[in-house]
Parts: C-alpha cells; structure tokens; sequence
C-alpha cells in the first residue's frame, strides 16, 4: 500500500521557565493511503503534540522541531515556509479536536464556518460553496441542513457541533484526517455514532486518518494499526491483532489491564503503578523501567531499541532480546485479551448474518 505520509526520529521539545521539555523524542512512523492509524498512550505521552506538529500547528515560541523529518508528498514539512503550509492545512490536513466549542466560532453562522475553507482553498464562488456545505451536512446526518445553515454553535447539541467540526474537516476532500480525541466530550451513544461517520466517510473518501485517543475499546473499532506511546516515544507498533492479542511491552500489558469490559464485570483493573516521567529531565535507560515489575538491570542504564516481532509488529523492550528471561503477560491481561477476541469473533459472525 502506497505510503502518503512518513514521520522520521521527530524530536520537539518546549523551552520553559523551569527548562527544555522534552515532549517528543525520536518517533518514528508512516501512514499509508485509506488506513486508519491509532496512536494510543496516557496523559502527556506526546500523542498530541506529535501530531500537530504535522500541520506545524505547535506554537512557536515555546515549542520547536529539534529534528526529524515530516514527509508529505515528497517534501519536509518541517522545512515548509508558513505561506505553503497554510496551502496544505485544511486543503490537505485536516484535524479534528476534541471539544467542538473551542473548535467553531461562537459568533459566526455554522454555514459560514462550513463554507470559510471552501472559498479560500478551492476558490469556488459562494453559491457554490454553499451547496457543497448543505451536502456536507447532510453528509454527517445533520437533520434539515438547509435551514441549519443560519444557525449558531450554541444551537446544536454537543453530538450536532462535532458533527458540524468532521464536516469543516471533510470540506475540501483532505488527504490526511487528524482525528485528536474527537469523542472524548460526549456520551457513549453518540460517541459510537460519531466513530461510524468517521468510518463511513473514510470508506467514500479514501482519505488516510490518525485517530489519537486514550480509549483502548475506541481502537479496535477503528483502527487498522496501533502505536503505543510513552514519554515522548512509540513503544510499540502493530496492527490491531498484533497490540491486541499479542502484546509485547509492559506498558501495553498495563493499558490493556485497565480497560474494562463487558466480560469482566467482577474482576479489578490493573492499575500501572506510578507516574508518567517528568520531561524537564527524562530518565537514563527505559523510561517505563520505574513502573514495570519486569524491568531488568539493564533498563536502568540503556535505552531498549525497536525489536522486531513481525513484519508488521515492532516493541521496545529489552524482553525481547535473545538473551532476556521469558516473562508473559499477566494472568488478567491474558483474560482480557481472550474477551476481546471472543467478542471480536461474536460482532464478525453477527456481521457475516446481516
């Protein structure tokens, strides 16, 4: 599959009072055309920050790209002046934020904010685009866009206005969709409705979308390909079946350890013991190693590279080496992985019915 977009050994950090933050330190990664890409990680893992730096929507000062490259057609967008980014923010990549009150302008007409990216980046008249935007809405399951299209933010519901965020995304066909925990701020219901739009549109658009989230059951309803983030690195990539049912760090044991399900209503969450790092100053070795009840002494002192476990799967782990101990996943996480499976093969065969 053709690779539109390739992310090499980004580091950006943001100069403080206190000192430089390290956010993001070496990551690595590529988007193919059509394919969704999960990254998933805790609070301050660098998720965000990662992928704003992709539109270079990191404000500056503070932030910065020390190094690395952002491969986009062929050029480096971090060597991109800010006239050739504006051509390719919202024409090219699109990003989708969590809260869609910050998102939309209190004070414009949702037509006006539909139509805003037509007429500037497709330069198409305002009639034009005004149809284009009644199609839009009606595209996300606006009810009655026609008569909407004078309404205001504070006129829809939380579910309608993130509805009307994907639509000013969608506007002008985008390549890549930025998708920055678009379902965080609402209910399970609509959440669920908004993540099939989402699915629905990529299906008739065959646009690339990265889907950032802390949510693990969101992942493997979307994604094709998961990266794990940690203090400011991947530590594991995959596709869903590979992070899911063969996982291979601690820290991806722990984040599937705490994910609740359906099938073990009685059963505790794992919680990870400890805190994320403190990026002012990362830590000598893996930065998981104070948390992890599996750290080897060597963790403490070097930093794990990526191991290969197939083609498709890499983790960074010392436990992978050849000469590590063998340590599996613990007993609850193994239980977990079996409920997801069951379930995963349940919705396949009620798919398969319909």
């Amino acid at each position: 599959m053709e690779k539109i977009l390739e992310v090499n050994d980004l580091k950006i950090s943001f100069d403080t009072y206190g000192g430089e933050v390290q956010a993001v330190r070496g990551v690595t990664f590529d988007l193919k055309k059509g394919e969704t890409l999960a990254i998933v990680g805790e609070s301050g893992s660098g998720k965000s920050v990662t992928t704003r730096a992709l539109a270079r929507l990191i404000p500056s000062p503070p932030g910065r790209i020390k190094e690395g490259e952002i491969l986009f057609e062929g050029k480096d967008l971090t060597k991109a002046s800010e006239r050739e980014m504006q051509q390719i923010r919202g024409k090219k990549i699109s990003t989708i934020f969590q809260d869609p009150m910050t998102s939309l302008n209190p004070t414009m007409k949702i037509g006006n904010q539909v139509m805003e990216g037509l007429i500037k980046h497709q330069k198409i008249p305002k009639a034009q685009a005004k149809k284009k935007t009644v199609e839009l809405l009606e595209l996300v399951g606006i009810p009655n866009p026609e008569q909407r299209l004078n309404q205001y933010p504070h006129q829809f519901s939380g579910g309608q206005r993130q509805r009307v965020v994907v639509a000013i995304a969608l506007a002008c066909n985008p390549k890549i969709l930025i998708a920055d925990e678009p379902t965080t701020a609402l209910d399970v219901t609509i959440q669920a409705q908004i993540l099939e739009l989402m699915k629905d549109i990529q299906k008739k658009t065959d646009s690339s979308i990265i889907f950032i989230t802390h949510d693990l059951g969101v992942v493997a309803n979307v994604a094709d390909r998961v990266a794990v983030m940690y203090a400011g690195k991947i530590v594991e990539i995959g596709t869903v079946d590979d992070v899911f049912y063969n996982p291979k760090h601690p820290y991806t044991w722990g984040l599937l350890g705490s994910m609740p399900t359906l099938d073990n209503t009685d059963e505790d969450l794992i919680a990870i013991p400890g805190s994320p790092p403190d990026m002012l100053k990362p830590p000598k070795g893996d930065a998981f190693a104070p948390r992890n009840e599996y750290a080897l002494e060597i963790d403490k002192e070097m930093e794990p590279p990526m191991f290969k476990v197939s083609d498709t799967h890499y983790a960074a782990t010392w436990l992978l080496h050849e000469y590590a101990p063998e340590v599996e996943p613990p007993a609850a996480v193994k239980r977990r992985m079996k409920g997801m499976a069951s379930s995963a093969s349940a919705s396949n065969e009620e798919g398969e019915q319909s």
